[in-house]
């Protein structure tokens, strides 16, 4: 097996770092394959990123160990009428410098979570209106009622107004922005934690706050993430002690932790969904021999590739069992009506007509845009696509990055720079409306500019756009229900995206530690604990 020097040399100087620190039953050492670049809050709508800067930021609302919407900053709401909200916010919060927690801040973040260049437009409904009732209240006045309002406000977390202005960082950070903001290289939230010390991409040290307003859960002290983006290495590293929890365990080592004397996996499913899409919506590809058109505008080329991969290989040969194969664009978890759907059967023959039908007998060639370090095995997992893709023709140029230059690219502005890529998504609401709206919206809505927000490919289908907005309102569950089946359907029609699969989670954790395993996969180390030495 041969190591880049440059990957061997970092990771090396990471467990050098680790090893160099004194030892401390108050010190939790985490390692993951990804990296944590920005602190801006705004900046990056993915779980890893969101879990990191959830220690120091908090939002109005958030959820327990059961994912259940609990209280944060705001202390309590009602709804006195159906389309207003009023929260009455904690007394005597501080933010990590100082400043007082107020109605101001909320009104702030409010604005600054919905402004250009931010990741999380789509938290915050475009049309509501932030008033301040008092110091420590706020209303939130709506244009239609929306039952499930805060049920992604866990993931908005409230910035400081003054310290922001004060230090230039008014507007969010966008992801693809080449010079750092002053907010991206420092944190001033109201968490239990602060940050001591910031090396983007590299590491990052938490202390703990003395002053949170909450009681702590945890006996930490200091939390010391470093980025391990070698497989071998992060999993050498839990296994010799210099760190005490590593996400993820690579599937074909999680026999040989579980095995050791001092460490352990954490198992369970993930909600997250795994899922191939394609650009439907550029009249000429980016990255495809095909010139003057686009092969994926026409369904019968969408529903080849879908029959072209084979699900069950997937889990068995590069999942090695610990994946569950999906018919929706949901975890079935998250809407009871799921069982009802079942998958297109393989059929690379029947993918071959038709892309013959569609006029591509003889295949093309185009470039697969996907992550390497993000999803379980999501390197391998495109590996064996292109593979799939090749028994019908397709000749696929894999342009495989980590997290950091994939999502760079792919959400760059001005248009999604992708033409086949693999992607993962959790509802941020736990909730069918989160998927219809922000992976299978028209992302073109003059009257919704948040709808679409992660369609990568710009798939439209104004039907299933309709049945979006109808239940966001709709409060009869069984109503509501048969609407999200259907907008499904429509979905599954148009194959509009090749779904994966559920993704099981793997954490490994030292025996000195107890941790708090959610199925949103945020690893939240002010649930952990670490005996004494």
């Amino acid at each position: 097996m041969s190591v880049r020097p440059t990957l061997f040399a970092a990771a090396i100087g990471a467990l050098a770092s680790l090893a160099m620190q004194p030892a401390s039953s108050q010190t939790l050492r985490y390692a993951n394959q990804g990296t944590l670049k920005s602190l801006d809050p705004y900046t990056f709508k993915e779980t890893t990123t969101i879990a990191h800067q959830g220690h120091v930021y908090e939002g109005l609302v958030t959820r327990d160990k059961d994912l259940k919407t609990v209280p944060a900053l705001a202390e309590s709401w009602e709804t006195p009428e159906p389309t207003r909200w009023r929260f009455h916010l904690r007394k005597g919060v501080k933010f990590h410098n100082g400043d007082p927690f107020t109605a101001d801040d909320v009104l702030f973040s409010a604005d600054r979570v919905r402004a250009q260049g931010s990741n999380f437009l789509s938290n915050v409904p475009s049309d509501a209106k932030f008033v301040k009732v008092d110091d420590y209240t706020v209303d939130v006045v709506l244009s239609a009622p929306n039952p499930i309002l805060i049920s992604q406000w866990d993931s908005w977390y409230i910035l400081d107004r003054k310290w922001c202005e004060e230090n230039n960082s008014v507007a969010p950070t966008p992801v693809s922005a080449t010079t750092p903001s002053y907010a991206a290289l420092h944190e001033n939230g109201t968490g239990p934690f602060t940050i001591e010390s910031h090396q983007p991409g590299v590491k990052t040290v938490f202390k703990v706050n003395p002053n949170w307003w909450g009681k702590p859960e945890h006996n930490l002290k200091e939390i010391v993430f470093t980025t391990i983006a070698s497989d071998a290495t992060r999993v050498a590293a839990l296994l010799s002690g210099e760190v005490d929890v590593i996400e993820p365990v690579p599937i074909q080592d999680i026999a040989r932790v579980d095995s050791s004397p001092n460490a352990q996996v954490l198992k369970g499913p993930e909600l997250r969904t795994i899922f191939l899409g394609m650009d439907e919506t550029r009249d000429e590809l980016l990255y495809s021999s095909v010139k003057g058109k686009n092969p994926f505008k026409d369904v019968r080329v969408r529903e080849a590739f879908y029959k072209a991969v084979d699900i069950d290989l997937i889990k068995t040969r590069v999942m090695r069992g610990l994946s569950t194969p999906s018919a929706l664009m949901i975890a079935p978890e998250l809407f009871k009506l799921s069982k009802e759907f079942t998958r297109p059967k393989l059929d690379p023959d029947g993918a071959k007509k038709l892309l013959a039908e569609a006029g591509y007998g003889d295949g093309f060639e185009l470039t697969m845009d996907c992550p390497n370090d993000r999803y379980v095995n999501d390197g391998p997992i495109c590996q064996a696509v292109v593979g799939m893709l090749a028994r019908i023709g397709i000749k696929v140029n894999l342009m495989a990055q980590p997290k950091a230059q994939y999502f760079a690219k792919v959400l760059k502005p001005g248009g999604y720079q992708t033409s086949f890529f693999l992607l993962g998504w959790t509802p941020a609401t736990m909730d069918s409306h989160n998927v219809l709206h922000d992976i299978m919206g028209c992302r073109d809505d003059k009257n919704d500019t948040t709808r679409g927000e992660a369609n990568l490919g710009g798939y439209c289908n104004r039907e299933l756009d309709a049945l979006t907005d109808k239940i966001l309102i709709e409060a009869d569950t069984a109503k509501r229900d048969q609407m999200i089946k259907q907008a499904f359907e429509i979905g599954i029609k148009d194959y509009a995206y090749i779904p994966l699969h559920q993704q099981s989670l793997a954490w490994g954790v030292s025996k000195k530690v107890k941790l708090t395993q959610r199925a949103d996969n945020q690893v939240l180390l002010y649930w952990a604990t670490k005996a004494e030495e």
